[in-house]
């Protein structure tokens, strides 16, 4: 980082800057030309140029030929539009996980991509004493919990062949995959089944049963997933969570796309 972009007290003074401007701008409630927004601002011309080009270039900000101003752009309100839709889907969510809880007594999540992670963003915990608890912003590995998998096997080709190029496998215990050609035939598997397992693959003693909540286009909002204790986990206890988290990703798909 560049010594003058630093001021007293560790602010960055470029950052300082984007943020007054767009909140200048969102206030103003008209469009602002160049010397408007650098005597509002303060801001040298020549740094106010840069600044206005470098955001207009990626959508946060739009030149209105007719007015010779600027005002916010398309790219401001799809960041609101994704923090509106991940509210949206986890108010749908919340109360389903606490249904998924009560029929199953065991703790599920509400889980969404995260870069090249899984976070959990909505969970409902256990009431009993043996429980695996999954706190909110908890992040891990897609390729080794269920609810990841589950989103993993869902992405488009382009975004999954991405994520394969560039995955780096951590071995948490001796059952975590951790190889490109072992992964590829689990999501081969899920995408064929419509869940996904982790069998003490990230956490010992844990097995994790995920499904995804798919947009009508087939993309993964997100997932649910359970995690049992491995000495409370049987087939037969597999296949009633399966049907559970299935249903009840049906249910919060049927509901958030209602919206």
């Amino acid at each position: 980082m560049r010594t003058n972009d630093i001021e007293t007290g560790s602010t960055v003074k470029s950052a300082d800057r984007t943020l007054d401007l767009l909140e200048l701008l969102a206030q103003w409630g008209r469009e602002m030309s160049h010397a408007e927004i650098a005597e509002a601002l303060d801001i040298p011309k020549s740094s106010l140029t840069k600044l206005l080009r470098n955001l207009t270039d990626r959508g946060y900000l739009r030149f209105v030929t007719d007015t010779k101003g600027y005002r916010l752009g398309d790219a401001i309100l799809k960041l609101a539009q994704q923090s509106n839709q991940r509210r949206s889907l986890i108010d749908c969510a919340e109360p389903v996980l606490r249904d998924i809880t009560q029929q199953t007594a065991e703790s599920c999540a509400l889980s969404q991509l995260k870069g090249e992670q899984v976070e959990v963003v909505a969970t409902v915990t256990s009431e009993q004493r043996l429980q695996s608890h999954m706190r909110l912003g908890d992040l891990a590995p897609l390729y080794a919990v269920s609810g990841g998998k589950a989103i993993l096997a869902y992405l488009p080709d382009v975004m999954r062949e991405e994520y394969m190029r560039a995955v780096t496998f951590q071995r948490f215990t001796k059952n975590t995959i951790s190889s490109k050609k072992a992964l590829l035939a689990t999501l081969e598997d899920v995408r064929k089944n419509g869940f996904a397992f982790s069998m003490e693959e990230y956490t010992p003693g844990i097995v994790g049963v995920g499904v995804p909540i798919l947009s009508t286009g087939g993309f993964p909002l997100g997932s649910l997933n359970l995690a049992i204790p491995a000495v409370r986990y049987s087939n037969e206890v597999g296949e009633r969570a399966i049907a559970i988290l299935t249903t009840s990703a049906e249910r919060i798909q049927r509901q958030y796309l209602a919206e």
